[in-house]
């Protein structure tokens, strides 16, 4: 089996769209646990499966193009399938009392810490991946009624290019609906 170690480029640029509109492409959908990776082994849609071995740290992206041969007119396309988040805006709270950010701070760690729910803390912005339905988290951020915050929803594209790579993978990397486990041998 081929081993896949680098990225050929992107469909998101124009030259390479231009290029797979004219060819067979396979396309591969990776969960945010697996784009999180460096190596693995995935099935394309085709039916074909890759192994991929990147160099460390690669941080992957929707649309990353793995294979390309004109010859054989063949490519193959990654396509990332990553939750969006949930971002908590602290940005009023530094105006308070500092009884009320500890208040206010102490129970939004009960309500997310409660949910278990992973976080990571960038600046007076929390940023939390949809691990259950959207609609459920509302409801419990409604049900904790907790002031001083703003919530939104994002999409996770919009919020990784301002994290650090061990950040992209505390917030994404195990938020999958799926479980994963690991057992010791």
């Amino acid at each position: 089996m081929k081993i896949y170690n680098h990225i050929v480029g992107n469909i998101a640029d124009e030259e390479w769209r231009t290029r797979c509109s004219e060819i067979d492409v396979d396309y591969i959908d990776l969960d945010q646990w697996t784009a999180q990776k460096s190596r693995f082994v995935v099935r394309g849609r085709g039916g074909k499966e890759y192994a991929v071995a990147l160099k460390r740290h690669t941080q992957l992206h929707d649309g990353d193009i793995l294979h390309y041969d004109e010859k054989s007119r063949q490519m193959v396309v990654l396509r990332l399938r990553l939750s969006d988040i949930m971002v908590i805006d602290l940005g009023a709270l530094v105006r308070e009392e500092p009884q009320t950010i500890i208040h206010t701070s102490v129970e939004l760690g009960h309500a997310i810490g409660n949910q278990h729910w992973p976080a990571v803390v960038r600046g007076t912005k929390i940023y939390v991946p949809l691990t259950v339905d959207r609609k459920v988290m509302e409801s419990v951020m409604r049900t904790h009624n907790i002031e001083h915050i703003a919530i939104s929803f994002r999409a996770a594209e919009q919020i990784i290019p301002y994290l650090s790579p061990h950040e992209v993978r505390r917030l994404l990397g195990g938020a999958t609906t799926e479980e994963h486990h690991h057992y010791a041998q």
